[in-house]
């Protein structure tokens, strides 16, 4: 049931350009974030410093996380703008609609996908 091109030649090039441009600053900034890291000293002055120091690390590191996994997500969407399948819901292959692809053009479920598999974690979780 998967369809293809769902969004016209004009609209993928505006994507195309959002998430490149998007994928440009990400990696920009993980740039200088890494720069920063090396900044880290280990000749630190008493414990509430190295807790300090722990607690940045820390926080580098999941923001490192983050941003490596929206770069995944971001590529992602590239490659399918390449290969026709942008704007095809992963779950059930209809259309997403172009409202919630202007709010996050990474989305890879319909808004009624995405609603049940949030419904479905809330369920999990209790």
């Amino acid at each position: 049931m998967l369809q293809k091109d769902p969004i016209t030649e004009e609209k993928r090039q505006h994507f195309k350009s959002i998430l490149s441009r998007t994928l440009d600053d990400l990696l920009s900034e993980k740039e200088k974030n890494t720069l920063g890291l090396s900044c880290f000293k280990d000749d630190v002055g008493d414990y509430a410093d190295l807790a300090s120091l722990d607690t940045d690390r820390t926080l580098d590191v999941r923001l490192r996380e983050r941003e490596s996994r929206l770069a995944e997500k971001i590529a992602s969407a590239l490659r399918k703008l390449e290969d026709g399948t942008f704007g095809i819901c992963e779950e059930c292959g209809m259309p997403i609609s172009e409202k919630r692809l202007m709010a996050r053009p990474i989305a890879r479920l319909c808004i009624k996908c995405k609603e049940e598999q949030e419904l479905q974690e809330m369920n999990w979780d209790q």
